[in-house]
């Protein structure tokens, strides 16, 4: 295989909330690692709480990249983060030391780990265009459009997925070819960038949803309510794509005092335990190397992912 940096690193991944950040920065500190985050929020600068970054404790304990970087008002695409995680992979090495992945984006995985078709690209005028159409004639009329151009993909996206929606229409309109044409053309076209060493954390979906509903009090607490009032204070709200999260749309509504508190968290919690069962489920249909239950110690879960990390480099070593 022709990659682009031969040898494995390692890639931590994960539903949300199931404990990455703090098993990447052990597994970091036992081999002189920097970390490279893997996710579509966490890269926007003033998003640290809603996006649940690494807290500034954590980051003075090992060194991060690709984390609050770009403002908010910056659409990023998956070819384009897969370039700023290759980047970032070839600056740690150089420096010898030791790139971890970690993240729980599975499209931004399999940018890293397959590669991206040649005509993938991102076209913000024709984008704009799309939301203001979305806004103007609804969901039914722009699922009825992408039906009429690509019937194999429509039946993989959800009419109620808004941006999966317009990012169909987006790639048809910009370079011509459907999204199924672009996935059959990735197929013969594609190559590995990167070497990863997979390993998926897991945990019972009732622990983790436990998890979930604590880290959102957490959050809150910690002060997301006043984040949010932030940025639709500071920036254009309808120019911000990480908003669409969850979790900003529910507070803007509890601020708007259309939901309570408790229902606010009630909600959250809901819609973030329902995305982390696809998050399992994303991964699993990816080529996994290791997966870890998180109900273990996590230095049992440390000593097992490098056990079968050295495992592999002497393997490729030999080969």
């Amino acid at each position: 295989m022709n990659y682009i940096y031969p040898e494995p690193i390692i890639t931590i991944v994960g539903p949300t909330a199931v404990g990455k950040t703090s098993i990447s920065i052990k597994v970091a500190k036992k081999i002189n690692g920097e970390i490279i985050g893997l996710d579509s929020r966490q890269i926007y600068k003033d998003m640290l709480i809603g996006t649940a970054q690494p807290s500034r404790e954590e980051l003075s304990l090992i060194p991060h990249h690709l984390i609050g970087i770009k403002d908010p008002n910056f659409i990023i695409s998956s070819g384009q983060y897969a370039d700023l995680v290759t980047k970032a992979v070839l600056d740690i090495v150089s420096r010898k030391k030791e790139p971890i992945i970690c993240g729980g984006a599975g499209l931004y995985h399999q940018a890293i780990s397959k590669g991206i078709f040649s005509g993938s690209k991102t076209d913000l005028n024709i984008r704009a265009s799309l939301y203001d159409e979305y806004d103007q004639l609804g969901a039914e009329n722009m699922f009825s459009q992408l039906e009429a151009i690509d019937p194999i993909y429509s039946k993989k996206v959800h009419i109620n997925n808004k941006k999966r929606l317009i990012r169909a229409l987006e790639i048809y309109k910009s370079t011509g070819k459907t999204p199924s044409e672009h996935f059959d053309l990735q197929k013969k076209e594609s190559r590995s960038i990167l070497n990863l060493f997979t390993v998926l954390l897991t945990i019972d979906n009732e622990k983790l949803r436990k998890m979930i509903e604590i880290r959102t009090n957490m959050m809150i607490n910690c002060g997301w309510i006043n984040e949010t009032k932030k940025l639709i204070s500071t920036r254009k709200k309808v120019e911000m794509h990480p908003m669409d999260s969850i979790g900003y749309q529910q507070i803007i509504s509890y601020i708007n005092g259309e939901i309570s508190e408790k229902e606010l968290k009630e909600e959250i919690t809901l819609r973030t335990s329902k995305y982390a069962k696809k998050q399992i489920k994303w991964f699993r249909k990816d080529k996994i190397d290791l997966e870890i239950n998180m109900s273990r110690k996590p230095d049992f879960v440390v000593k097992k992912i490098l056990e079968n990390f050295y495992d592999t480099k002497s393997s490729f070593m030999k080969n």
